[in-house]
């Protein structure tokens, strides 16, 4: 990248941020809310497309890394005053009992925990490959879970943890997204993110060139993992309270949906995915809601039609798209210059490039 692009990444950042110091300010609290919840399922869709999208691995095991790390959050962020009237069924472990941390380093801790069970998951699981490895990976999800619902003196079991201080401040939770945003791309464009890429398209390939399939493979699993569980306690962060039932294995397909749409391999394309998945889900509700046009009900406005509805323009965006938005490619300002100076003049060269 030379220094122009650079110059305009980071102008491109700050006005960002001053995009989302307008939101914090001018925005109300459900719109604000709208906007950390894609930022957060940007964080978790990056995690997962490095391993999926990046080192073409198959894991659905994201939602179990997020209550890892929503957990941590939880446990540790809730003041000690306050703790006696959450853990009211059984008491909470006197080893963690007068812990309190900042939120800043129980996210770290949280990450790092995730990472450590990636690590412990990793390891035998990651001989398989496929389906096969998909279903591992999801069975380790709702194994995490069951362990989270029945360790009551640290989890607080089935009934969760409420009293959690909320964040709904959109400048923070936009720096926190930068700095993922920032730190994958530098990994993908590195000689590991090469790597991972080789194991994607050729493992035969990548093994025979010297490349370690399970050092690599691992890497990426435990990066994917770490950044899930900082996505998972962000999030406890902003609904302020967790459940086990937050993290149900249908919580993975959200993420698999963001970065299939948005476009395996791509990191602009999980940041995309998320936008349209997250406040497309959030903004169709009106379809839920009943609609009346000239003293008449419209019998189809009901409890359901959204769900329709989106299930509709996803159809329609996989037609036209079927590597998604994205793709594998990624934004560019190079590209984003030639668009704008001849929209009609790109187009034509980007689908002579893709017919020949």
């Amino acid at each position: 990248m030379n220094k122009k692009n650079i110059w305009l990444t980071v102008a491109g950042v700050l006005v960002l941020f001053a995009g989302a110091c307008y939101a914090q300010f001018e925005l109300d609290s459900y719109l604000r809310r709208v906007i950390n919840l894609c930022l957060i399922y940007a964080i978790i869709g990056l995690s997962m497309n490095l391993t999926n999208g990046f080192a073409g691995q198959f894991s659905l095991g994201q939602a179990g890394f997020m209550a890892v790390g929503a957990y941590v959050v939880g446990i540790f962020t809730v003041p000690v005053e306050l703790r006696e009237n959450v853990f009211y069924a059984v008491p909470m472990n006197p080893l963690i009992a007068d812990i309190q941390l900042p939120l800043w380093l129980a996210l770290i801790v949280g990450g790092l925990l995730s990472a450590l069970v990636a690590f412990l998951i990793g390891t035998p699981v990651l001989r398989l490959r496929g389906d096969y490895l998909a279903i591992a990976t999801l069975g380790f999800s709702e194994i995490i879970r069951i362990i989270i619902t029945n360790a009551q003196s640290f989890t607080n079991g089935a009934l969760g943890i409420k009293d959690i201080p909320t964040i709904n401040d959109v400048r923070y939770i936009f720096l926190a997204t930068a700095v993922v945003f920032i730190f994958i791309t530098c990994l993908v464009n590195s000689s590991y993110g090469r790597a991972f890429k080789a194991i994607r398209e050729d493992e035969i390939a990548a093994e025979a060139m010297g490349i370690s399939l399970f050092h690599h493979k691992n890497m990426a699993f435990m990066l994917s993992a770490f950044f899930a569980g900082i996505g998972g306690g962000l999030y406890a962060t902003l609904l302020g309270t967790v459940d086990p039932k937050n993290f149900l294995f249908t919580l993975t397909y959200n993420f698999l949906l963001i970065i299939v749409l948005g476009g395996m391999g791509s990191i602009t394309g999980s940041m995309l995915g998320s936008i349209i998945v997250t406040a497309g889900l959030e903004f169709l509700r009106v379809f839920d809601e009943p609609l009346e046009l000239f003293g008449m009900a419209i019998p189809l406005f009901r409890p359901g039609l959204r769900m329709v509805v989106f299930s509709l323009l996803l159809m329609i965006c996989v037609l036209f798209w079927r590597k998604g938005i994205m793709g594998t490619e990624e934004f560019t300002w190079d590209k984003f210059v030639a668009f704008c100076k001849n929209p009609e003049k790109y187009f034509m060269r980007k689908g002579a490039k893709k017919n020949g």
